[in-house]
C-alpha cells in the first residue's frame, strides 16, 4: 500500500509540473508534505481547477465541493491519499 502511494505521489509530481507549466522544477523539487495551494510554487485557484479536471480525467475521481478541495489540495500527500481512497475500484 505504501509503495502504491509513493508511486502515485511521484506520478502526480510529474503531472503537476506538466499541467501547471512548472518547467523550472523537477519532481524532486516538490515536497509532498509542503503546502500545495498558495505554497512556494505559486499554485492558485486557476491551477486547482486544472488539477481537478486532470484528476477526474486520469483517475476517475471527482472533487466537487470547496471543503473537500481545501483538504485534498492541502499537500500532495493528501491529494494522493484522496485519489487512492476514491478511485474506482478502491477498496471501500
Amino acid at each position: 500500500m505504501a509503495n502504491q502511494m509513493n508511486t502515485l505521489v511521484e506520478e502526480l509530481k510529474v503531472k503537476l509540473i506538466d499541467i501547471l507549466n512548472l518547467s523550472d522544477l523537477t519532481p524532486a523539487d516538490i515536497d509532498e508534505n509542503a503546502q500545495l495551494v498558495g505554497g512556494e510554487h505559486g499554485i492558485d485557484s486557476i491551477d486547482v481547477l486544472e488539477m481537478v479536471v486532470m484528476i477526474e480525467k486520469d483517475y476517475g475521481v471527482k472533487i466537487n465541493n470547496k471543503e473537500v478541495g481545501e483538504k485534498v489540495f492541502s499537500t500532495l500527500t493528501a491529494l494522493a491519499r484522496h485519489i487512492q481512497d476514491h478511485s474506482p475500484g478502491a477498496a471501500a
